[in-house]
This record gives C-alpha cells, structure tokens and sequence, in this order.
C-alpha cells in the first residue's frame, strides 16, 4: 500500500491518520494469513470445548495466535489457569524485543506513557512486521494514531475469522486446520525475508534456517530458540566487526 506522502493533508487529523492504518489492513496480505490462521484457532477452541465468547475474549487480550494456541491446548488438557497462565508468559517473552524495537518509532518528545500502552498489546508478530513497513511512510506525530488504527484492524479481521472458525469447526477437517496455521509462519518467514535491509540481517535469516535442522537432530525440545539465538548472536558480531574503525 502506498501513503501519502509526510506533507499531505491526509495525515493533519489523528483520526484520518486512524483510517489509514485501518486501510492498510485491507491491502496487506498478512491480512489474509492472519484471517486464515485465527479460522485456525477458533476450529482448535470449539474441538476443545470452548465457547464462542470465551475465544473472542482471548483474542482480545491474548492476541498473539501462539500464545492462543498454548492457552487453549494446556486449558484443553486439564492444566490449571496457572500453569496455562505461565505457558502464555513465557511465549509471550519472545515479543518483548518487537515491542522494544517499535515503540522508539512512535515517540515523539511529547508523547506520554499511556499513548503508548494500546500500541505495545498491538505488537505481535504481523504488527511488528507491517510497523517497520509502513510506518517510515508515517509522519512521526501520526504513528501513534496509525499503528492503533493498524493493530485495531488486525484484531478485528482475527474476531471475524475466530467466528468463522468456531462456527464452521464442525465442517472443518483436522487437516486444514493444522494447514492453516502453518500459514503464519511461513508468511512471517518470507515478509522477513523481505523486509531485510542490512548485511545482519541476511545473515542472521540464512543462519537461522541453516541452524535450525542440525540443532534439531539433538531432540533439546527448544530447537528453535537455540538456532535463533546463535544465529542472531553471529550476526551481531558481524554487524559489529563491520562497523569497527578500519
């Protein structure tokens, strides 16, 4: 999607700025992905014997489509709301440097704390993706006001197929529910894969996707945070040799 440029009109009103976030949902692919994955989730919470109500309501708070995977398999097992509560905890770490990496791009000197607060429950992984996208085609004082039109149309396009999903989940074969949600990841993969921009970041992606079959040989249950962080780590020191004084 192509915005205004920083000087149009468009962007004098935070709400016209709202609206433009809400439009580029519309036009992003990851819409799609999303709409398709939380399909997923809504058909894996009616099997699992939760209500409508009650996925739409995580949706909401939860957010993160993984997180909501956890959430609804350890409550659909018999784990208590605490075990299930740390589950969620600990995937939800994993977005804690997204948030750290998005919120400086909509600060202004005059921004305040609770400006903040719905863009952060906003950042997940499509929301930290579409941010580094489109938000540089943002004027600065606009962000706030567009990343919360952004994330606010991503959750609702995720209610509309979370009903969809709960409501056709009689219908639906196990197979395509697990199909679509390995929808997400491999768009995540190819939107970063797009999105790379510095010599690390190359090198981090190609790492990570060499890494990540010869540390799962090893069976260790956290395959991918092993890969991950040595991949990235490599790519650091890269980064960092690279801009050392010659």
């Amino acid at each position: 999607m192509a915005l205004p440029p920083h000087e149009s009109s468009r962007w004098q009103s935070p709400m016209r700025a709202f609206l433009l976030g809400l439009r580029a949902v519309a036009t992003s692919v990851l819409s799609m992905v999303l709409f398709a994955t939380f399909i997923g989730i809504g058909a894996l919470a009616h099997d699992s014997g939760f209500s409508l109500g009650w996925v739409l309501l995580g949706t909401l708070l939860v957010w993160a489509g993984p997180a909501q995977i956890i959430l609804i398999s350890t409550l659909g097992s018999g784990a208590t709301a605490l075990q299930a509560a740390i589950a969620v905890t600990v995937s939800a770490i994993r977005l804690f440097p997204m948030v750290v990496s998005v919120l400086p791009m909509l600060r202004t000197p005059t921004t305040k704390l609770r400006h903040l607060v719905m863009p952060a429950h906003f950042v997940a992984v499509t929301m930290w993706v579409e941010c580094f996208r489109l938000l540089p085609q943002v004027p600065r004082e606009r962000r706030i006001a567009f990343a919360n039109g952004l994330g606010t149309g991503l959750i609702s396009v995720s209610l509309i197929a979370n009903v969809t999903g709960h409501l056709l989940a009689a219908n639906l074969p196990p197979l395509f529910g697990a199909a679509v949600l390995l929808l997400t990841p491999l768009a995540f993969l190819l939107s970063t894969a797009r999105n790379c921009r510095e010599l690390a970041d190359v090198v981090a992606l190609g790492l990570g996707l060499a890494l990540f079959p010869l540390v799962a040989l090893f069976d260790t249950g956290v395959d991918v945070l092993i890969s991950g962080v040595a991949a990235g780590t490599i790519a650091y020191g890269v980064h960092r040799f690279r801009r050392r004084p010659a």
